[in-house]
């Protein structure tokens, strides 16, 4: 347990009844590791915890964002617990890391001692001057040969960080998360900074928290990683995370191990909602079912009436959710409404619709975010339908009734009843008895395509692909080659012989060619043969004389050009 100090509160009714002053608690510092991919964000959670959580995430890279506690033997010998958030680097992620920050005591902003400020940097550092978090320089990879530790910091300064001796106040930390170098002197770091905020909690509040991350489990039903801000979570409890809510039958710590009772400052696991809360919900504790569904109700309730749009931030009147003045029932975030991820598509677009399924809400969000980025003037992407869990037989049957519908998954598998409808689908149109996924080609002709992915950018990159391959081809015509004709020699109905010269890029064996008679197209012919120093040819280039046999209804003329063309799809 932290250490407790005895502060004396303000307010009237402790100054008309000082017994009832409570004690406030001090509580673990919540600690957001940032920075740009593959600066060692995960390496140096993965050496302070002694676990690996690197090769557990596809790719090397955290898609999610995970909360984790530590406990820290610091220059006093005391114990010190201290709650690591995880935040994705990758620029899909950007949702996730705001949430990151805005739950956060204190920030590490990780910088790469080889590559320096890089752009999600800049974007970490934004996040954290938005939030008015203290911070921490933490320069990793000095292990490294081409590591430049005073460059690193000069590049910091260029961009507005400016660290201890390069022009201002921020910690600055050098450290190795690979080998552990200086990383005890950085957890000291953090103890000393959450000293300074004075970080405390009371255990006589409400108690309440934030929804880091949420998902459905096959076995647990809807499960939720809840960072606890004020007072206690206990078992038995009711929880509302706005408009769901679940009994607290168990509370589960980010290790697996169960308790009873958690403080302020700790991640928590609670299984059982109703519904899926959005990340970055604000959840509190409430004294029964019954307050717990009115609560959710009115919360559903006041945000259909104010007509809220999902994809933006919204404030919500606190009074009007029956909640207390001293709750935070703050800002709401939630998911992109089906079908609203673009505009609706102009005349002559193709439009692909899309049905998604990932392991968290954090997943949507970033797969939203990438799904923007795939523009076509020809070509509009339209989630027709979204959620949690693995891809279903519900999906499935939605799809077979939307023509040319891509079923994509993120973190899933498909379920056997689902594999069942899928194999019945591609039997129907292909004849096949193939089962599984990739059953089908969206817009052309079969009935839908499941894809199922573990790596974000692979799920985006195939439908970027999807994308393209649907755009319609349009036939150009492309000049390869220009020539004088400089002598006719005879005419057997529509072949004639010509000798020329090539007055720019090349003429070639059997290629179309048009007849200009002075700055006039009058018809067109192809080369039949070719001729280059009464040898045949297949190409004669710039500079040079041929003879050839040229198939035209039209009659050439000396001084006619004959300009080659070639027709391609683009």
């Amino acid at each position: 347990m932290a250490k407790t100090t005895a502060k004396k509160q303000n307010s009237d009714s402790n100054i008309e009844n000082p017994a009832k002053a409570v004690s406030k608690l001090r509580r673990p510092p919540v600690v957001v590791i940032m920075g740009h991919i593959d600066h060692g964000k995960s390496t140096l959670l993965d050496f302070i915890r002694k676990s690996n959580i690197v090769k557990g995430e596809a790719g090397g890279i955290t898609q999610h964002l995970g909360a984790y506690q530590v406990t820290h033997i610091g220059k006093d010998k005391e114990p010190n617990l201290i709650t690591f958030l995880d935040t994705p680097g990758h620029e899909a992620f950007s949702g996730i890391r705001s949430r990151g920050a805005t739950v956060a005591d204190i920030a590490i902003l990780v910088v790469s001692a080889e590559d320096g400020v890089k752009p999600q940097t800049i974007e970490a550092f934004q996040c954290i001057k938005s939030a008015g978090l203290p911070y921490i320089v933490a320069i990793n990879k000095i292990d490294k040969p081409n590591a430049n530790i005073d460059r690193t910091k000069l590049t910091l300064a260029e961009n507005e960080v400016y660290v201890e001796g390069y022009g201002g106040d921020v910690p600055c930390v050098p450290i190795s998360a690979l080998t552990g170098k200086n990383v005890p002197e950085l957890l000291d770091m953090i103890m000393l900074l959450a000293e300074l905020e004075d970080l405390t909690y009371n255990p006589e509040n409400q108690g309440e928290g934030v929804v880091i991350e949420a998902h459905r489990d096959s076995t647990t039903g809807v499960t939720t990683t809840i960072l606890i801000k004020d007072g206690v979570f206990k078992s038995g409890d009711f929880i509302v995370a706005e408009d769901s809510y679940a009994p607290i039958r168990r509370l589960e710590k980010w290790d697996g191990s169960v308790v009873t009772v958690a403080e302020a400052g700790t991640p928590v696991v609670i299984s059982g909602f109703d519904k899926i809360p959005v990340a970055g919900a604000i959840s509190v504790i409430v004294k029964d079912r019954k307050e717990a569904e009115a609560l959710a109700g009115e919360f559903a309730e006041i945000a259909q009436k104010k007509a809220l749009n999902p994809s933006t931030w919204s404030k919500m009147d606190k009074s009007a959710m029956g909640v207390g003045e001293k709750s935070s029932y703050g800002q709401m975030r939630s998911r992109l409404r089906p079908g609203q991820v673009m505009k609706q598509a102009p005349k002559n677009t193709i439009t692909i619709p899309l049905i998604i399924k990932a392991d968290a809400m954090g997943s949507i969000e970033g797969i939203h975010h990438e799904l923007a980025k795939i523009k076509h003037d020809k070509v509009l992407l339209k989630v027709v339908h979204e959620g949690i869990g693995d891809i279903s037989e519900s999906d499935l049957k939605l799809a077979d009734g939307i023509e040319g519908a891509l079923v994509l998954g993120f973190n899933v598998e498909i379920d056997p009843k689902a594999e069942a409808i899928s194999a019945r689908a591609s039997n129907r149109s292909t004849g096949s008895t193939a089962s599984g996924a990739n059953t089908g080609s969206a817009g052309f002709g079969k009935p839908y395509d499941i894809q199922v992915y573990k790596i974000i950018y692979e799920l985006t990159n195939y439908v970027a692909e999807r994308a393209k391959s649907l755009v319609p081809k349009e036939k150009v015509e492309v000049t390869i080659g220009q020539a004088k004709i400089l002598a006719t020699f005879s005419k057997n109905k529509d072949k004639q012989i010509i000798g020329g010269k090539v007055s720019s890029g090349s003429i070639l064996l059997g290629r179309e060619v048009k007849i200009m008679r002075r700055t006039a197209e009058i018809g067109q012919g192809k080369i039949r043969e070719l001729q280059q120093q009464k040898a045949k040819a297949q190409e004669v280039r710039e500079g040079y004389e041929f003879g050839a046999m040229v198939e035209s209804k039209i009659e050439l003329m000396v001084g006619d050009t004959l300009v080659a063309i070639d027709i391609v799809e683009k």
